[in-house]
């Protein structure tokens, strides 16, 4: 059964956002040791200390890296989309694309 939607677009469109996110882990790895070392502050009140937990928490599941969150959400997240993918249809798309919008005389 044909696909009517372009998965060959989906795919380049998980591409760009792997790429993306990628860029952003860095920042947000820097965002995590910083909100670490907060929590070291002398006398830091334990309200405050668990809104620094949370703010770590929240970069562990968005970009992986802890023992709870190894992959990330994010990086989850688009391997899902690419999983969920007819088999073989990016290749078929592809393939199509390159070969040119020629009509075959033979089905």
């Amino acid at each position: 059964m044909p696909v009517k939607w372009s998965a060959l677009k989906v795919s380049e469109a998980m591409d760009m956002v792997e790429e993306f996110v990628g860029q952003a882990v860095e920042p947000l790895e820097q965002a995590r040791i910083v909100t670490s070392e907060a929590r070291n502050i002398p006398n830091l009140p334990q309200y405050v200390d668990q809104y620094l937990v949370r703010i770590i928490g929240e970069i562990d599941r968005a970009i992986g890296g802890s023992q709870w969150e190894p992959v990330g959400r994010l990086k989850a997240g688009i391997q899902s989309v690419r999983e969920s993918l007819p088999d073989g249809a990016v290749d078929e798309e592809r393939k199509r694309l390159e070969s040119g919008s020629q009509l075959s005389l033979v089905a």
